[in-house]
């Protein structure tokens, strides 16, 4: 019983609890299952792409704070133009894209990352070149 309490007391601490840092966009892939057709698309928050008949919209895309290049996650909201219909609306994972996946029989449609902020290269900076 003692063993329970302590492994529930490590998995509710603080510490386990992964902070997320939101990105100003995310990159997208698509493929058309009729025509083989396959593409990415960034997309900014809040701004939407047409792809074929769907209709993808970028709500938010976020990364892990302490390791930005880690697993992406993004929620996406996907109407179909030709049924006047939201087929999609929630989170996807850009690590396990079939855990939340758009069941369409057309489009499949995946987060591949979020857009990081530029970092700056300390060689390419002007008091780098000065010295």
């Amino acid at each position: 019983m003692k063993r329970l309490a302590l492994l529930a007391a490590i998995l509710a601490s603080p510490a386990m609890a992964q902070s997320y840092t939101e990105a100003e966009g995310g990159t997208l892939r698509w493929l058309d299952k009729l025509t083989s057709e396959t593409g990415d698309v960034e997309l900014s928050r809040g701004q939407s792409a047409k792809i074929g008949r769907l209709v993808v919209q970028l709500d938010s895309c976020r990364y892990p704070t302490d390791n930005p290049a880690s697993d992406a996650e993004a929620h996406l909201t996907m109407v179909d133009g030709g049924l006047q219909k939201t087929v999609f609306s929630g989170w996807m994972l850009a690590s396990s894209p079939a855990l939340s996946a758009l069941d369409h029989p057309r489009y499949d449609v995946w987060v591949l990352r979020c857009v990081l902020p530029e970092i700056a290269d300390p060689a390419t900076t002007p008091a780098a070149e000065g010295e």
